[in-house]
This record gives structure tokens, C-alpha cells and sequence, in this order.
């Protein structure tokens, strides 16, 4: 019988390369697409076949090339802008396109090659704060409304037929990049890295706004799961975290205590500063995930503890400033 082929969209980013990793050994055949070279996996350490393709997505027609003959599709490709690091800067037509159009496009792909046999599989990356805990209430920011928007188009086109998609709404992902250019751009990285520099750690708030951190290796192995457990999945999204809500006060002073242990320098004092320009009201709510319902239906669970988690990007981040490296 043929190996299935699962094609991983961003995979050369911050979550996609650990999702290639994870399903590197695999026997399956894996086809990688980024607008930059992914990592890969050294040949003796891997099990699936793996294909890479260098395209930009965003380009007409070049996304039902990257996903024909799929079996499963992994949307994980992310708008990056500038300052604002993956946010879209406002309404900004480049993340609406990423965000919600990609969807659009596999959706419209898949049912031009559609065929006989299961439909497809299609996971997108979707995140935690999409709407409200009561789903009554509009998301504010315009990555939220996109990503709700995603969301949608997948759950019609899985009453359709013709896919079996499943969102799953992320907390917070931290952790080392398996690259430079994969490198995490998110809170808990950008704060670890000014520590290393000896810079004050700095928040937007009095540090009592809490966040669920999901390590980036439990990540990528919850969309491992949701690919075991696709048809149990299908037409729904599905709230993946932790299971555990900090106050990035804590979080910030146990970073800062981590850099100290590295360097054997003082740890850098942790303060309030003024939002910049792009803060959303998201910055100060706070992140309660429930991930129950995706673990009872996946039997996935997160394995890499907070301070585990923080340890780790830490380690990575100092490199050969770490006191206790060779």
C-alpha cells in the first residue's frame, strides 16, 4: 500500500518545523512547503520520504500545486509583520490573505482534485482567543476575526465533503527554534533574549495578566494526534494549551532568574512600560484554555512542564554565554 502524503504549509516556521520533525518518523511520505528552505531532518534519523518545495503561497495557483494528491494538510503558515511580530497590522491585506485566503485556496483545490476515498485531511493553526469562551462574542483584533473566518470556511467545506477539517485554537506557544530562521517570536522568547543582553525585562501591564504557554515540542505533537484522530475531529475546532493559566509577572521573574543561573550574572530587574502603538486590547486579557475535550478525544497531552519549557529556551538563547557550557 502507498504512504499517505502530508503536507506540512509553513514548515520551515517556528511551529512547522517542529511539526516536520515530528512527523519525520513516520511511515509516510512528507512534502515540506515555506517560502524559504526547511530544515530537514538528518537522512539517518528519519522514516517518512521527504519532499521539499520552495514557493510563496500567496502567488495565484501555486497553492493547489503544493497540495495535490494530499491526504492530510497542515495550514501553518503565519503573517509576519515587522515590529508587531505575527501580528497583521490592523485590516492589512497580507495577513487577511495568509489568514483566511490560503484557506479559501485549498479549500477551492481540494474540491477541483476531489476523488474517490476519504476526504482529505486539513488541520489550520488557528488560536486560542479566535471568540469568546461563550462563542457569542466577536473576536476585536483583525488576526482574530481572519483566523475565526479560517475557521468557518473549513467547517462548511467539511459539511461539503469535501475535506475533514479540524481547527485547532493554540495558547501561547514558547520554546527554541530548530533554526535561526524558525526562531519563536513570541513574548516569552523576545523577554528571554533581552534578558540574555542584560536589558530589564519590560511588560504592558502590572504583570497579574495571565497566559496559558504550551511548549512548541507539545505543539507539534498535538497536531501529530490530531491527524491520528481526524475523523473524530472533523468540523470542529478544538482549544489546545497547557491546562494551566500564569501571570506573566511570574513568568517574566522566573525568566529572569533562569538567565541569571546561566551567566552567573544578576538577574535583570522585571517592570512595567507604557504599550507601543500596535498593543490590542488581547495583550491584557487573560488566557484560560480548557484542553479537556481535545485530549479526551485524541489522548494527547501536553509533557513539558513551564519551568521545563523556560529552562530550555533559556539554554538555547545563551549558547556559549551559559557558565556551565564547554
Amino acid at each position: 500500500m502507498s504512504r499517505p502524503l502530508i503536507t506540512v504549509l509553513g514548515a520551515s516556521g517556528f511551529i512547522g518545523s517542529a511539526v516536520v520533525a515530528a512527523l519525520a518518523h513516520r511511515p509516510v511520505r512528507l512534502r515540506t512547503v515555506s517560502r524559504r528552505p526547511a530544515a530537514m531532518p538528518g537522512s539517518g534519523r528519519t522514516t517518512a520520504d521527504i519532499e521539499h518545495r520552495t514557493a510563496d503561497l500567496t502567488r495565484p495557483g501555486l497553492l493547489a500545486e503544493a497540495v495535490a494528491g494530499s491526504n492530510a494538510v497542515i495550514h501553518l503558515v503565519a503573517h509576519i509583520d515587522g515590529a508587531g511580530t505575527w501580528r497583521a497590522a490592523g485590516d492589512a491585506p497580507a495577513g487577511a490573505r495568509v489568514n483566511t485566503g490560503l484557506t479559501l485556496d485549498i479549500v477551492d483545490a481540494l474540491r477541483h482534485e476531489r476523488t474517490a476515498g476519504p476526504p482529505p485531511v486539513v488541520l489550520f493553526a488557528s488560536t486560542a482567543t479566535a471568540a469568546a469562551e461563550d462563542e457569542e462574542e466577536e473576536p476585536v483584533t483583525a488576526y482574530e476575526r481572519q483566523k475565526l473566518a479560517a475557521e468557518r470556511i473549513l467547517g462548511e467545506a467539511t459539511a461539503d465533503g469535501v475535506l475533514r477539517g479540524a481547527a485547532l485554537r493554540l495558547s501561547t506557544v514558547f520554546g527554541p527554534g530548530r533554526t535561526p530562521a524558525a526562531a519563536d517570536r513570541g513574548i516569552v522568547s523576545a523577554m528571554a533574549a533581552r534578558a540574555v543582553s542584560g536589558a530589564p525585562i519590560t511588560m504592558w501591564h502590572d504583570g497579574t495578566v495571565r497566559r496559558d504557554l504550551l511548549y512548541v515540542q507539545d505543539a507539534a505533537e498535538a497536531f501529530t494526534a490530531a491527524l491520528d484522530h481526524a475523523g473524530a475531529l472533523a468540523g470542529r475546532h478544538w482549544l489546545v494549551g497547557s491546562g494551566r493559566s500564569t501571570p506573566l509577572g511570574e513568568v517574566f521573574r522566573t525568566i529572569a532568574a533562569a538567565v541569571a543561573d546561566r551567566t552567573g550574572a544578576p538577574p535583570v530587574p522585571v517592570h512595567r512600560v507604557e504599550p507601543p502603538a500596535y498593543a490590542s486590547a488581547a495583550d491584557f486579557r487573560s488566557v484560560r484554555v480548557d484542553c479537556a475535550p481535545f485530549r479526551a478525544a485524541t489522548g494527547w497531552a501536553p509533557r513539558v512542564p513551564l519551568h521545563e519549557g523556560l529552562k530550555r529556551t533559556v539554554t538555547a538563547l545563551t549558547g556559549a554565554h551559559g557558565k556551565d557550557l564547554a
